[in-house]
């Protein structure tokens, strides 16, 4: 059987920006820019900062990535205990491995790297060789080394900070400890050069930032800031004496040096701990980073010395709650999170996604930072439903929230939250009462929501007015779990906890039927286009409806936990589901059985099917990221049989961030390191001919009239034939004779004599017992099986000259069969080396219309005939499919829709 999933394979992640790993800057000498690099999970992100679009996505690791360090030529990153150097940003051009521990802090240092494990061992490698040129081990009990800085005009000396508070110069050329710090009694964070030489600060985890003279061990001013732990510091380098300042709980601190006072605040920069911080070069713009999943810049440019946004990318702060495909493009997926915000992610290039907002309950205040945001702020979104219809009119989106009676609506075009609210109006009060299913109508003008209490109204979202209920006094007993409206708003379908679903005329309310079920109801999907109406039970089963008969036509079982939701494909013959046993399910609904099951890493809490069906998104427990799984079945032939019910799934990988596999390819180069390579640079491995054939098929590069003109010579011929003979030139040509040819000569004094006897000589048949030149290069190279001595005499020849020479081959012309033979055998040689594959197929159908009788009359013939037709055969299919992947990408880049 099939191990992992059959019909899905992972493509990769959306949503990643950065984690709690420091950023890194890097200066671009050639593109006159800089670049952040920031690590996500298994691969690590380049981001330009001029625009903040993302460069380049690294190759996959085998673990997560702990530390990112840069410099002007290599991006140096630690997964585990061993240290990689990337070049252009995605590729591993270095591989250093020998540490013990698990590596936690790296140091690019001139032609050197210093990295340090958990056992506190520090090692410097040399970066082109890979050797260690140094180590040096500390004890944890008495120096557990935290941070690490190369202090500017220190030749050779590296500075160490201590969880015990001390920090340390070294020599690593001499291996010599240059001197000790007492120390502050609290351990050192991080280390930061200040612009001043011989000063450096130095974070501290009680909150102090010390800003320190290293010549005379002195403290210049000490600063504390009120929010815990120092997590990152930088300077700015344009002038002004302002040093920046990240803590744990997102605030940032901008300090003066010149006054040694507080210059300014700026709160909630971040979601969660600043992890990194870094000013650019002579500019008043800063770049930060948290475990937020935020990397944001800031501009300096307020009057009260703050910074303001100037460019972000965010991903959600926490794990999404439900997703689904906006439109029948395929190409966005709106995700509402658990952080109450709701975006829209792009399957084509992230420069497309979109930031909605996050929810509040008074949308003025949804743009502002501080306390009122937060105060405000409205619980997650739960459920949500979107029509794209009347998107230009008016909002598209309506949303449930936890707990909560309210429901939002948003708008998709101007990337913000709606201006209604809309509240049950049955409840005496609002936390009687939750908002638990929604739909809105295909023709994008009513909202149709589900209450906790059974409740189910009709609202219209352009003026948020209530247009009804459904039901006396209302739908069901229990708490509406799902509801659907079909594709002409003349039915609506509701699902409850009272283990019915009804069917009601939507116009006039009215019920039009009942449906028992074995178990409550947990969630419903409606396909509109085929009125297949899945619902999931609170007993794991899943049971399909045809909602036009109103009766059971389906019934699925295998899921060992609670369904988190489902999916139909496009034509309605597959439903997805997942679950929290941590399983994704194919079913196939016309043949009643299970096509396709696979595990997961973490429980799948939200799926959704592209409209085009390319794509099967999915969101993941306690997993911020939205992961796109290909479905292999548009690109390839796949005999997908179904499964037994003794089947066990196997657990398939999420994908990650790089489209590349996920794996590591080292490569090795020789390139000096004084060339500077930049983050957008590929590298190409340049492939010979030879190489080429072996995969695909090389063509001769000749003219076309050489070689597309030999089947049809005859035809050539007559149209060509002169209707009058030459007339003679009044007098002689001022110009020298020449000899007709493939290659034009002057002709000699002699050669014009008897011409009569040229042309017959020349246009003869060799058949006068003198072997042709084809014939002879075919005896030369039989033997051998290296053709190629044949396939350049025929390259050398016109058109007609091949016509004669292949003619002459036959008994006829004064060859034989066996001449015939060794021919065929040349054609079978060269398809079989893949090699001018098209000068090849028209010498084959030249041969076989001029020697069909031949070969239809000697069975040795027929029987090289039939083996060449088996190779050009094989030769074609090959070629064919890699034509028909090439025309399929094409058409899918020139769609106008995407």
């Amino acid at each position: 059987m099939p191990t992992g999933s059959q019909i899905f394979v992972g493509f990769r992640a959306l949503g990643f920006h950065c984690n709690h790993v420091p950023l890194a800057i890097r200066y671009h000498q050639r593109h006159k820019d800089h670049y952040v690099v920031t690590a996500v999970g298994k691969s690590f992100h380049t981001y330009n900062c001029s625009k903040l679009g993302i460069v380049s996505v690294s190759n996959a690791y085998p673990g997560v990535i702990r530390c990112v360090a840069a410099d002007a030529f290599l991006v140096f990153t630690a997964c585990q205990n061993i240290v990689r150097a990337f070049t252009h940003g995605r590729q591993v051009l270095y591989t250093y491995s020998g540490h013990g521990k698990d590596v936690h802090l790296l140091l690019p240092f001139g032609d050197h790297l210093v990295s340090v494990d958990e056992d506190s061992l520090l090692k410097i490698w040399d970066i082109k060789s890979t050797e260690i040129y140094l180590e040096i081990q500390f004890d944890n009990h008495v120096f557990e080394v935290t941070a690490l800085m190369h202090p500017t005009t220190y030749l050779n000396k590296i500075l160490v900070g201590s969880r015990q508070g001390t920090m340390q110069i070294w020599n690593i050329k001499s291996n010599k400890l240059v001197y000790s710090f007492s120390g502050w009694g609290s351990s050192v964070t991080v280390l930061e050069q200040a612009p001043a030489v011989d000063v450096v600060a130095v974070g501290l985890e009680d909150g102090r930032i010390i800003v320190h003279n290293l010549k005379y061990d002195e403290t210049i001013v000490t600063f504390t800031q009120e929010w815990g732990p120092v997590t990152a510091i930088s300077f700015r380098t344009d002038g002004h004496p302002i040093m920046a300042t990240g803590s744990a709980v997102g605030h940032i601190a901008l300090w003066n040096l010149e006054e040694k006072c507080l210059q300014a605040q700026m709160r909630d920069a971040h979601k969660s701990g600043v992890a990194g911080m870094k000013f650019l070069s002579s500019e008043p713009v800063m770049v930060t980073n948290s475990s937020d999943n935020a990397l944001k810049m800031w501009i300096f440019d307020q009057s009260d010395g703050s910074g303001r946004l100037l460019r972000f990318r965010a991903g959600h702060s926490a794990p999404p709650a439900k997703i689904r495909f906006y439109g029948q493009r395929g190409k966005d997926i709106l995700s509402a999170g658990q952080d109450s915000t709701l975006k829209s992610f792009s399957t084509m290039h992230e420069k497309h996604n979109k930031d909605l907002g996050q929810a509040n309950l008074k949308k003025k205040l949804g743009s502002r930072k501080g306390v009122l945001k937060q105060r405000f702020k409205m619980a997650p979104i739960t459920q949500f439903a979107a029509e794209k219809s009347r998107e230009s009119d008016w909002d598209s989106i309506a949303a449930c929230h936890q707990g909560t009676a309210m429901v939002t609506t948003w708008n998709y075009q101007q990337s913000t939250m709606g201006k209604h609210k809309l509240t049950c109006t049955h409840a005496a009060q609002a936390t009687d009462v939750e908002a638990t299913a929604i739909d809105i109508t295909s023709c994008g003008n009513f909202v149709v929501i589900g209450w906790s209490t059974g409740h189910v109204d009709t609202y219209n979202i352009q003026s948020g007015i209530h247009r009804g209920s459904f039901g006396n006094p209302k739908a069901h007993e229990g708490a509406i779990r799902g509801l659907a409206v079909d594709a002409l708003n003349q039915v609506v379908i509701t699902g409850s906890l009272d283990s019915k679903l009804k069917f009601w005329k939507f116009k006039l309310r009215k019920q039009l039927d009942s449906l028992a079920l074995d178990a409550p109801v947990n969630q419903i999907l409606l396909h509109r286009d085929s009125s297949m109406l899945a619902v999931s039970l609170d007993d794991f089963v899943v049971v399909v409806i045809d909602a036009d008969l109103r009766r059971v036509v389906r019934r699925f079982k295998g899921h060992l936990n609670r369904i988190t939701d489902m999916a139909f494909s496009q034509d309605a013959r597959w439903l997805v589901t997942s679950s929290m046993d941590s399983t994704i399910r194919t079913w196939d609904l016309p043949s009643s059985r299970l096509l396709d099951s696979f595990l997961v890493e973490d429980a799948a809490t939200s799926l959704t099917l592209s409209p085009t069906g390319d794509f099967l998104a999915t969101a993941h427990v306690d997993d911020l990221g939205v992961y796109l799984w290909s479905n292999k079945t548009l690109y390839t032939h796949l005999p997908i049989r179904p499964l037994p019910d003794t089947y066990e799934p196997s657990t398939v990988a999420q994908p990650g961030t790089s489209l590349e596999p996920e794996e590591i390819h080292e490569i090795d180069s020789d390139e000096d390191r004084s060339v500077d390579l930049g983050p957008g640079d590929l590298v190409s491995e340049f492939k010979s001919p030879q190489q080429i054939s072996a995969e695909l098929v090389t063509l001769s590069l000749l003219p076309n009239s050489r070689w597309k003109s030999l089947t049809n010579l005859e035809l050539i011929k007559q149209r060509n034939k002169p209707k009058e003979p030459p007339r003679v030139p009044k007098s002689a040509p001022f110009f020298l004779p020449t000899i007709a040819g493939l290659t034009p000569k002057f002709a000699a004094p002699g050669d014009g004599d008897d011409k009569d006897k040229d042309k017959v000589k020349s246009l003869s048949l060799p058949s006068f017992g003198r072997q042709s030149r084809l014939s002879s290069a075919l005896e030369q190279s039989i033997e051998s099986e290296q053709f190629s001595q044949v396939l350049n005499l025929l390259k050398s020849m016109s058109p007609s000259e091949i016509d004669m020479e292949l003619r002459s081959l036959a008994p006829l012309g004064g060859g034989s069969i066996e001449a015939l033979k060794q021919f065929l055998h040349f054609l079978i040689k060269g398809l079989q080396d893949n090699v001018d594959f098209e000068l090849l197929q028209a010498y084959t159908t030249l041969f076989l219309k001029l020697h069909g009788s031949e070969i239809a009359d000697d069975a040795d013939l027929a029987e090289e005939v039939r083996q060449l037709a088996v190779v050009q055969q094989s030769s074609w299919q090959r070629i064919q499919a890699q034509f028909n992947k090439c025309l399929c990408l094409i058409t899918y880049m020139k769609n106008p829709a995407v």
